[in-house]
């Protein structure tokens, strides 16, 4: 990789876009932040398709069907994995690995988790995706940032770009709209279409 390739956009067109829930238990407490984050997914990526997994098994699956955007809700436990009916579990790094390796290149865990949680099973460290972990999500506003990120994205700019400008609007001291996450942009110059 040469010094101008950290520069270069990675363009995708056609983005394939999963927003999914896991575990048996979870439909009540997810559905309607599914439901409004699928609909803004929509509004740019017509054929974006939701899905729930009750087993680290279809998780890992889902994660190998070459999704552009992965986004998922989720408990994730207090040592960072996330853990089925059966006892079978995921560390967040390993669901990370499993979506670089096909492809992924944001993986978005849309529901509040615990920043320790976060810290002890997600190490994003070298791997190229971009990964969105959700602390406060702030009702619909996380949607409304969602929808002003890909506005952004389909305009052309990186994700890197579009998301520093929407969590920091320009003129803007307090952003009451911008959900708190842990963010780690490993591939920040892809532009998702």
């Amino acid at each position: 990789m040469g010094i101008f390739d950290a520069f270069r956009k990675d363009e995708v067109t056609n983005t394939k876009v999963l927003v999914c829930q896991f575990g048996p238990d979870l439909r009540p407490k997810f559905d309607e932040q599914v439901k409004s984050d699928l609909r803004v997914y929509q509004r740019y990526y017509p054929a974006a398709s939701s899905a729930m997994f009750t087993s680290i098994a279809e998780l890992r699956g889902a994660a190998g069907h070459r999704y552009d955007i992965l986004h998922l809700f989720c408990d994730v436990g207090e040592n960072g994995t996330i853990s089925d009916a059966s006892g079978d579990r995921i560390t967040g790094t390993e669901l990370l690995k499993a979506a670089v390796e096909s492809g992924v290149k944001l993986l978005w865990i849309g529901n509040d988790n615990t920043q320790q949680a976060y810290d002890a099973g997600f190490k994003t460290k070298g791997l190229k995706i971009n990964a969105v972990l959700t602390l406060t999500r702030l009702g619909s506003n996380t949607s409304l940032f969602l929808d002003g990120l890909l506005t952004r994205m389909m305009a052309g700019e990186t994700l890197a770009k579009a998301w520093s400008v929407a969590a920091e609007p320009p003129g803007k001291s307090v952003q009451p709209d911008v959900p708190r996450t842990v963010s780690s942009l490993g591939r920040g110059n892809v532009v998702l279409r």
